[in-house]
């Protein structure tokens, strides 16, 4: 009997440095929200944005295409947000109120919320910058990546399901004559064309992996580790039934 546990012990034991690894971290390994960018006002572009997120930390990829190039002689700059706090939704054409066949970002302010991050390309990332159009991504596309430390309105809504990418500037030819006469509802100077948006997605967050659907990266390690705790309870087990059978066996 003695003999058999001094084998079983170092079994048991060698099992706890397993189960160890397979236990889950408590530190926050983030989340990641993503969501593809479709037209709106009949725009020709089409993109996608994640942001992954730790704490208000955010990574925050955008790309898209097929927009606007030029405004006048330059290229033209697309001003683009998060935006939080509302139904976390894209509007229809429902939302064109005056009916000049252009949801005008106002008019599309119910369904995706107000501005709760600039996705500028450096400085001022607050809703402040919302129109600066020096610090926007410009021209037809753009591959835009930037690390920014967002709001706890922008955390909250993400996590509540209502963060709306939101990316801005149309191509005045595709505007009905009417709207092409109209002024920007957010910079008076402007035509509404500038500031009207192009492209909107809503953000949702990725599923994530873990025991349940063996995709985490741990998977592996927390299988080897409930094998070695069940090697070891069958061991113990085992020698336990031994042990019982040799005293009765004495007896």
């Amino acid at each position: 009997m003695r003999k058999s546990l001094r084998t079983l012990v170092p079994l048991a034991a060698a099992a706890l440095p397993l189960l160890a690894l397979a236990a889950p971290a408590n530190a926050d390994t983030g989340t990641t929200y993503q969501t593809t960018l479709n037209p709106l006002n009949h725009s020709s572009g089409s993109g996608m944005a994640t942001v992954s997120l730790h704490g208000n930390q955010a990574d925050v990829n955008v790309s898209w295409s097929g927009l606007a190039a030029k405004f006048g002689s330059g290229a033209y700059p697309h001003v683009q947000h998060i935006h939080i706090a509302g139904q976390g939704a894209c509007p229809t054409m429902a939302a064109d109120k005056n009916n000049d066949g252009v949801i005008s970002t106002t008019e599309g302010g119910p369904a995706y919320g107000g501005i709760g991050t600039t996705l500028s390309v450096k400085g001022d990332t607050s809703p402040k910058a919302a129109t600066d159009i020096k610090i926007a991504p410009s021209g037809g596309s753009t591959s835009y990546h930037r690390s920014i430390t967002l709001s706890s309105a922008t955390v909250q809504s993400l996590k509540a399901g209502t963060g709306v990418v939101v990316v801005h500037g149309l191509d005045p030819a595709t505007l009905s004559k009417k709207a092409q006469k109209e002024k920007s509802d957010l910079v008076p100077s402007l035509p509404l064309a500038a500031t009207s948006p192009a492209l909107c997605g809503v953000l949702s967050s990725m599923p994530s992996g873990g025991v349940a659907t063996g995709t985490g990266s741990t998977s592996g390690v927390e299988d080897l580790g409930l094998l070695a705790l069940g090697g070891g309870l069958v061991a113990l087990g085992g020698g336990a039934f031994v042990a019982r059978r040799r005293v009765s066996a004495g007896r």
